[in-house]
């Protein structure tokens, strides 16, 4: 069993610094968990607290039912790759990989057959008489999964394993990992500062701001309905369009045009709100926001296009491939049905009953 559940989890540095301010958090066994969040946020003090590497200040560190808060990090059935992957330069494979079962004192045969077993696991059985400076950096990456899975822990702590690898690599690692999770069964907490990585590994996400946690959901629900401004500015490929507006005779008024508000919103005229609409959602229509094309830059299957709207309010919108249009052209798009999102212009935070989905 695997389970995680912080409770009141405070880590303060001499400095007065919260790192980790107050935070509540259960994780499932056998779940895959991201902790998302710029850097600074806490995200990394946070997976080295459950590591037991950072001391809680405050609160308590339960894995598996049990309190391990003032547990030493040996002794608490968790195993941590970390973002360098902290090799033994001096060690082959085999040995970095071994490394665990000899802190543990165990027989030299058992040792050899572990490294020999995870390594087979990992594509590395070619591997093993070589030492770390030889190998690639995503063959250093698999040896220290390898080293971690052969701790037999019930949780995996992963902060930022795939940061050191090249853009191709990154996607290649990212699927590599996500089927040894499942395969494994293992409790994973992954941290990251890359909301695409986040999106594509994770059962659930936490996306932390100043020690705190802003949102917790599935990728589908944080991306789909941020529940402030912060969420919604942080994640996604390209960045949401959030338009300052305000509410008269019933409908949104924002960029120069009137919008109907969702369906389940009963709003105040007057009120103060912050629209905020994906590029993606954005459609070309005869009625809705309208700007002159001032950018347009290509993603590949789409390309990104920027308006210039009333105000000097920038509005972007992807166009499918070959349906682009000429800079200086004057464009109209409309959101989605049910893609709008409001969020209260003081507040930040979104407003509707399913403003945070748990």
């Amino acid at each position: 069993m695997g389970a995680i559940e912080l409770t009141g989890l405070s880590t303060v540095y001499p400095n007065g610094v919260r790192a980790v301010d107050s935070l509540d958090l259960a994780i499932r066994d056998g779940e895959f968990f991201a902790l998302l969040g710029p850097s600074g946020c806490g995200k990394t003090t946070l997976l080295r607290t459950i590591a037991g590497l950072e001391q809680a200040s405050e609160g308590v560190v339960s894995l598996a039912g049990s309190d391990v808060t003032r547990v030493e990090a040996g002794k608490r059935g968790v195993a941590m790759v970390f973002q360098d992957y902290a090799l033994f330069p001096h060690m082959t494979v085999a040995q970095n990989i071994a490394y665990p079962l000899r802190v543990k004192r165990a027989p030299k045969q058992a040792q050899t057959a572990a490294a020999e077993s995870k390594a087979a696991g990992l594509g590395l059985s070619a591997l093993l008489e070589r030492r770390p400076a030889q190998l690639s950096g995503g063959q250093q990456q698999r040896v220290a999964l390898a080293r971690a899975i052969a701790m037999e822990a019930s949780v995996l702590l992963l902060d930022e394993p795939l940061s050191n690898l090249d853009a191709r690599l990154r996607l290649d690692a990212r699927t590599f990992l996500k089927r040894l999770q499942r395969d494994l069964g293992l409790t994973t907490v992954f941290v990251t500062h890359d909301q695409a990585e986040a999106l594509a590994l994770a059962d659930r996400i936490a996306v932390m701001s100043d020690g705190k946690i802003r949102q917790l959901g599935t990728p589908k629900e944080v991306f789909q309905r941020p529940a402030d401004t912060f969420v919604a500015n942080f994640i996604g490929s390209t960045p949401m369009n959030l338009l300052p507006g305000s509410v008269s005779d019933g409908l949104v008024e924002v960029a120069g045009a009137r919008l109907a508000p969702p369906a389940d919103l009963a709003l105040t005229d007057g009120t103060p709100v912050v629209a905020g609409i994906r590029p993606e959602y954005l459609r070309r229509s005869t009625d809705g926001i309208t700007g002159t094309v001032s950018i347009v830059e290509n993603l590949g299957v789409t390309s990104l296009v920027t308006i210039e709207c009333p105000g000097d309010t920038l509005v972007g919108l992807t166009v499918p491939e070959h349906e682009e249009p000429e800079i200086g052209a004057t464009l109209t798009a409309s959101p989605d049905q049910g893609r709008l999102l409001l969020y209260h212009g003081e507040t930040n935070q979104l407003l509707g009953e399913a403003a945070v989905a748990d």
